[in-house]
């Protein structure tokens, strides 16, 4: 996945301009919505000096913000906003991001959330419980070793920002994908485990609120289509990779 461009572009606005400024940024934003090359977007306002201000644009590449979005139709109507404010800017500069980034601990990761390590034990027997008596599931997972529900809380606790424990013990992403390989997984199987890890949620009494429960069914989906396309006849192993880790409303930067 190519990594986006983040352009910053610093205005220093009098006060008594300040109203004016943020009233054409808000009529230009509707630009840079509109915009295929703009993945995101913020102007935000300095708290110890009220006159600077920082917008960021979040770009799929600088070429398509500079040749695309520049020369698209959507630039003239969005510089007619902004022009009056052309003279205030001090900086205009374009980053590319860097592998340091993270959440602090204010915010709750989905691990934390859960229940910690026994929200994920408990979901993940009452889970391989259920499939070793489903008709469709059971075929699959024949002969499944008794530790193997232990090892897939460890890696969903991972995945959901906890302990490390399944890379220390059993190895990384890859090593997860190695255990689908060639076993032609169809798609009404993911989707009976997708459904039986929701009621295993149920019983296990994770959160059910829904911010929750939509990162965890987000990572459900993309795990198990991950699983149906490395059972498949034509897959090839994956570079080695670490564990995905999810978190509120965010994936992991790759795809496979």
């Amino acid at each position: 996945m190519t990594a986006h461009t983040v352009e910053y572009i610093r205005y220093r606005v009098p006060e008594q301009q300040s109203a004016e400024f943020l009233a054409a940024y808000t009529r230009a934003a509707a630009q840079l919505a509109a915009a295929p090359q703009c993945v995101d977007y913020e102007l935000a306002r300095c708290e110890e000096e009220p006159e600077s201000f920082i917008l960021r644009i979040t770009w799929t590449s600088i070429a398509d913000h500079l040749e695309g979005f520049r020369r698209s139709e959507l630039f003239p109507p969005f510089l007619a906003e902004v022009r009056p404010y052309v003279e205030r800017i001090e900086e205009m500069r374009h980053y590319r991001p860097t592998p340091v980034r993270g959440t602090g601990a204010a915010v709750p990761t989905l691990y934390d959330w859960a229940g910690g390590d026994a929200a994920f034990s408990r979901l993940t027997s009452i889970f391989y419980d259920k499939v070793v008596k489903d008709d469709l599931l059971a075929p699959l997972f024949a002969g499944l070793p008794p530790e193997h529900a232990e090892h897939v809380a460890l890696w969903l606790g991972e995945v959901f920002g906890g302990p490390a424990r399944y890379s220390e013990n059993q190895g990384g992403h890859g090593h997860m994908v190695a255990k689908h390989m060639g076993r032609d997984i169809g798609e009404a199987q993911r989707r009976r485990w997708v459904d039986l890890i929701q009621d295993a949620a149920d019983e296990a009494g994770l959160p059910t609120d829904a911010e929750f429960r939509s990162a965890f069914l987000a990572y459900v989906e993309w795990g198990t289509r991950l699983a149906v396309y490395f059972s498949g006849p034509d897959a090839q192993p994956p570079a080695e990779q670490p564990v995905p880790k999810w978190n509120w409303g965010a994936m992991p930067p790759y795809q496979g």
